[in-house]
């Protein structure tokens, strides 16, 4: 019997839960993001000699309220696998805030 997938359950397979180690993985920058905003500025001159830039800034809402990194990651970390983190922001070797 060949059994197919409706597009629907794709989907929702994808919203499921991740391993609790790459959620950590990812969840890093939006720790990051609640200690201060992060962003970056481009300049530069085209072929045609008129100046070119770009400037993008992300800014959270964490950072905003003032929440603490470490509760940002843990919540985080939470929403993605359904589990807490293996041990907490403030001690993991990767932690950069």
């Amino acid at each position: 019997m060949l059994f197919r997938a409706s597009p629907l359950l794709l989907i929702l397979a994808a919203c499921g839960p991740i391993p609790v180690d790459q959620a950590e993985k990812q969840c890093l920058h939006q720790a990051a993001l609640a200690v201060h905003p992060r962003g970056q500025i481009a300049a530069g001159l085209g072929s045609d000699g008129k100046a070119a830039g770009h400037l993008d800034v992300e800014i959270s809402s964490d950072f905003i309220t003032g929440r603490d990194p470490s509760e940002v990651f843990a919540s985080c970390v939470y929403q993605k696998s359904g589990q807490l983190p293996t041990r907490p922001l403030y001690s993991r070797t990767d932690w950069k805030g």
